[in-house]
């Protein structure tokens, strides 16, 4: 049951009758089910039968039921993404920025477990770099897991705080925050919501946002966009912080091309701002609600750091252990291979590179790329980021398809035997055309190299 001082929230804020409407949603009907596919690695088929196209975003699409979601190898490929369908609105924002701005750099601030994220790098053209944060450590590891598996190189995961990234002056044309709230709009997804739902936390929300927005704000250019987001519905965590960073920071709110059909709310304060609520009783979709602000204060000069240093592999190997990768990526003459670390070499987008080095000697970097491969003695390992990017080239190792009982194996990280004529040595596993990772082929066995953290760990029902 929803609380009662809620109830009376919403009364407030929407009248008694749409508030009925939207309680009883809340309380009586069941989510949607949605997912977004990845325009660089479309899946054969989807779990479930497609229902119907989510009407603002592209790639979005309704199912008809929710299906088994973890047994289906094509989403550990990054083939799609598990996305509540309002949170796609996201993409509305990014055509209307586009029309103004073509951004280079993007900050997601807020962006674990990364369905924001995903959709943004597939918005983005190649070249653009994305970053995305998480402040909290287990959070960015999972976001770090989805984006690797998205699969695109310009990407960089970072685990810092909003106030981290003001050394970089104007750094971003682009910065979403999509900002920790009291959660009213997952109240049909998450019993722990409503429980712990109260006005309180409301107003403690609604002052943790202000102030990330306040301390992330030098980080973002003059005539740069902020796009502003909750999954809540109140007027504190919503209207009123976009007044007050408009007024208080320096921001104008622009308004974004709907259709009236779609069913999107407006302003529930009587501002007349261009604002955009998703009201489950009227929408297909859970709670969201969305700004998009344009800085209009000065802002302060983007700052260079020093990149830091270092070690590369050793026995001075680096160089030959660049041109071997190199071997292994569709276009090397685009990127430049790096050293992650003493015992790994990564790879990023060349004209990027002092973009992703300035930003590693500022902020904590969790990936930056694509992790290549790494130094075992004088040998080269090539690492599971490489088998899910889109820059690995198709013939640079051998390829052998799995069945679904085979790929779930492969995704439980158990043994394999492969075939007879399948090449040995460092070999890709795939599923209806799209690689999961790679396999050592030693012959008589295989040894499976998926990520121990990434592995299903629970039983397969009998029924998949």
């Amino acid at each position: 049951m929803l609380p009662q001082s809620f109830r009376q929230q919403m009364e407030q804020l929407l009248g008694p009758e749409a508030a009925e409407a939207l309680c009883h949603a809340l309380e009586t009907t069941a989510p949607s089910v949605s997912v977004r596919l990845n325009p660089a690695k479309r899946p054969a088929t989807l779990p479930a039968a497609v229902e119907a196209e989510v009407p603002w975003a592209s790639e979005g699409r309704y199912l008809a039921e929710r299906p088994l979601f973890t047994f289906d190898p094509q989403l550990h490929a990054g083939c799609y993404y598990v996305q509540e369908a309002a949170s796609m609105f996201v993409e509305k924002a990014y055509r209307t920025l586009a029309e103004e701005v073509q951004p280079q750099r993007v900050l997601d601030l807020c962006a674990a477990p990364g369905g924001k994220s995903t959709l943004w790098r597939s918005l983005l053209p190649d070249g653009a770099l994305l970053v995305a944060n998480e402040p909290m450590r287990q959070r960015a590891q999972v976001l770090a897991e989805n984006l690797t598996k998205w699969g695109h190189p310009d990407t960089v995961v970072t685990n810092a705080y909003p106030h981290d990234f003001a050394p970089l002056g104007s750094f971003f044309d682009v910065i979403a925050a999509d900002v920790p709230c009291s959660g009213e709009g997952m109240f049909r997804k998450d019993a722990e919501a409503v429980a712990e739902w109260c006005p309180e936390a409301v107003q403690h929300c609604a002052a943790r946002q202000w102030q990330i927005v306040q301390d992330v704000w030098p980080a973002l250019r003059e005539g740069g966009f902020l796009v502003y987001s909750t999954c809540t519905f109140n007027r504190e965590e919503n209207e009123d912080n976009v007044w007050r960073i408009c007024r208080e920071l320096g921001a104008e709110p622009v308004a974004i091309e709907i259709n009236e059909a779609w069913q999107i709310a407006g302003d529930t304060t009587g501002r007349g701002l261009p604002v955009y609520h998703f009201f489950p009783h009227r929408t297909r979709g859970e709670g969201l609600f969305l700004a998009l602000l344009r800085k209009t204060a000065p802002a302060p000069q983007l700052r260079e750091k020093r990149p830091k240093r270092v070690k590369a592999a050793p026995g001075g190997a680096a160089s030959a252990g660049s041109r071997e990768v190199s071997r292994w990526m569709a276009q090397p003459a685009d990127f430049k291979i790096l050293p992650a670390d003493e015992s790994h070499l990564l790879a990023v987008r060349e004209s990027l590179a002092g973009d992703v080095q300035r930003l590693a000697a500022t902020v904590k970097t969790l990936t930056a790329g694509v992790l290549l491969a790494e130094w075992k003695g004088r040998k080269l390992i090539p690492q599971h980021a490489l088998a899910l990017s889109t820059i690995l080239s198709s013939d640079a190792f051998p390829r052998v398809a799995l069945s679904k009982e085979q790929a779930l194996a492969y995704l439980r990280r158990e043994g394999l035997t492969l075939p007879e004529g399948v090449a040995r040595g460092y070999v890709v596993a795939t599923y209806e055309g799209h690689p999961l990772g790679f396999l050592n082929n030693l012959g008589a066995r295989a040894n499976n190299l998926y990520p121990q953290e990434w592995r299903i760990r629970s039983a397969i029902p009998s029924e998949v």
